[in-house]
C-alpha cells in the first residue's frame, strides 16, 4: 500500500483501512503466538501499513 493511494481516500475510508488492518494485526500476532506463522515478515508489512494510515490521517486532520 503507497502513501500516494491513501491521500486519494477520505477520512472514512481511512477509518475503515485503518480498522482492517488492526484486524490483520491482531490476527498475525495470534498465529505467532501459537507458532502458525509461516512469514514473519507479515507483521512488519501490517505495522509499517497502520502507521503509513495514521500518518495520512493526521496530516488531513492538520489541513
Amino acid at each position: 500500500m503507497k502513501a500516494s493511494e491513501l491521500r486519494g481516500k477520505d477520512q472514512a475510508g481511512l477509518q475503515k483501512e485503518l480498522n482492517d488492518l488492526l484486524k490483520a494485526q491482531f490476527g498475525l500476532r495470534m498465529q505467532a503466538a501459537t507458532q502458525q506463522l509461516s512469514n514473519n515478515s507479515q507483521l512488519k508489512k501490517v505495522r509499517r501499513d497502520i502507521a503509513r494510515v495514521k500518518t495520512v490521517m493526521n496530516t488531513k486532520e492538520a489541513k
